[in-house]
């Protein structure tokens, strides 16, 4: 796909009246701006320019700190398991689970109510941002187990999805034929939040304790995020945007969907697990120290930075479903051959920065995915039929469906392990009990990929 240089670029647009319909432009979909504007308007340019690059800064910066928040939740893990009054407790793996899983599931419900109310979006990000501050300020209060559920879990997760919608619903308008890099650049937000935050907590956790850790991050949240609130703004008048109707939902039963969303479901339920377990992998089979095994997570999400921007590269570039089998093929390699046979730290790390990489940048490409749904030509061949489905909504369900997976992974995980299937049986990592987690982890990337094989026999 071409590119347009920022040289090439005009400072601003002048625009015309559009009488189009909502499915003459798409906006993930296309690659052309969706103008609904009156004439006289001017507007930034898309892809570039000072606006859309302050939009972009303001939209990882969210990103790294909604998202890497819960994805530091084994740092309290392993507080909470040590220390009263939670220690003991079965259920404090529930509490990064509900974060997690509730801004992923909550997309389809969260988007929809902001195509619905879009004047009242440009409020989403600071009303988001409160929630998730007050959340954390009434965990600092807990004293069961319960009670971190409902706000570390729940509550957060709840202001996060309000915080981080418009990010999406607005970077459709500021990046066309960037889009797929700026998604990535976005996405990287999270590698890098789950690089930082948790060294961060671990830092706060030892010398202030719970209580005032939690406080403290709600105060330095609030002070991170409200310098960049102001530029998490549409780039078209919200009198001149397209009507989508976001119930529109006819998408789900397109057969291109369905298999791009079953094997992401598939893919998810594998790609959480060695966050979960590389840690223990390390210290209990390789004799790590206790910094050295936190570093394996460190290592695969700063290796996910890069993997989300070089992936948000190829997806402007190449179908779908090639990005797809390049992160498939990546991915599948690391996990059988390095993870499997993983004797020492080195290999260790090695397999983190290849899954970071690969692994990591699996949902850069749905960009492309969603550009392929919304592009499906009608029957008669002339028109888009699937221009008319919100591509916001796509990303909803595509989001959701990897929550499902992250949802299952953890208990499916420890139903793995508690099995200790071929120990003592197997080389290296195989024989160590940890043999099924890695197996399945290399099998979900196997059928994650497996779009790039529906594609090439014309199923899709």
């Amino acid at each position: 796909m071409g590119r347009t240089s920022f040289e090439d670029q005009p400072q601003l647009e002048s625009i015309q009246l559009d009488t189009t319909t909502p499915g003459d432009s798409s906006s993930l979909s296309p690659d052309v701006p969706s103008e609904h504007e009156h004439e006289g308007v001017s507007l930034p340019p898309v892809d570039t320019g000072k606006d859309a690059m302050l939009f972009l800064t303001a939209c990882f910066i969210i990103e790294c700190l909604v998202w890497g928040f819960p994805f530091a939740f084994g740092i309290f893990q392993n507080y909470y398991s040590t220390h009263e009054p939670f220690k003991g407790s079965s259920s404090i793996a529930a509490i990064g689970t509900t974060a997690m899983g509730t801004m992923y599931l909550s997309a389809p419900l969260v988007f929809p109510l902001m195509r619905l109310y879009p004047k009242q979006n440009r409020y989403g990000p600071l009303a988001g941002l409160l929630i998730m501050c007050v959340a954390l300020a009434l965990s600092s209060f807990s004293q069961t187990v319960w009670h971190l559920i409902l706000t570390q879990g729940v509550l957060f997760a709840i202001g996060g999805s309000i915080c981080y919608g418009p990010c999406i619903l607005y970077m459709d308008e500021w990046f066309v034929k960037r889009k797929g890099l700026a998604f990535g650049c976005m996405w990287a937000g999270s590698g890098l939040g789950g690089f930082a935050i948790p060294l961060l907590l671990e830092f706060l956790l030892g010398r202030y304790g719970l209580r005032t850790t939690l406080r403290i991050w709600a105060v330095a949240l609030f002070v991170l995020t409200i310098p960049v609130v102001y530029f998490i703004k549409p780039r078209l008048p919200v009198s001149t945007k397209s009507n989508y109707k976001p119930f529109k939902l006819g998408f789900l039963l397109d057969r291109s969907f369905l298999m791009y969303q079953a094997a992401n479901i598939v893919e998810a339920l594998g790609f959480f697990m060695p966050g979960l377990y590389l840690p223990s992998y390390a210290s209990s089979i390789l004799g790590s120290q206790a910094f050295p095994a936190a570093s394996t997570i460190l290592a695969v999400n700063v290796a996910s930075v890069f993997g989300c921007i070089a992936m948000g590269v190829f997806v402007d570039r190449f179908h779908p479903t090639t990005c797809i089998m390049i992160s498939t093929v990546g991915t599948v390699i690391g996990t059988f051959l390095l993870w499997g046979f993983a004797t020492n730290m080195a290999v260790l790390y090695i397999f983190c920065v290849i899954y970071g990489f690969f692994a990591g940048s699996y949902t850069s490409t749905w960009t492309g995915v969603i550009k392929q749904v919304t592009s499906k030509p009608s029957q008669s061949g002339t028109a888009n039929a699937g221009s008319a489905f919100d591509p916001v909504m796509i990303f909803g369900y595509l989001a959701a469906g990897r929550g499902i997976g992250n949802v299952v992974s953890g208990p499916l995980s420890e139903a793995l392990v508690k099995s200790m299937a071929w120990q003592g049986q197997a080389a290296g990592g195989y024989g160590s009990g940890y043999g099924p987690v890695i197996a399945f982890t290399g099998a979900t990337a196997v059928i994650g990929g497996t779009s790039f094989l529906w594609k090439r026999i014309g199923w899709m």
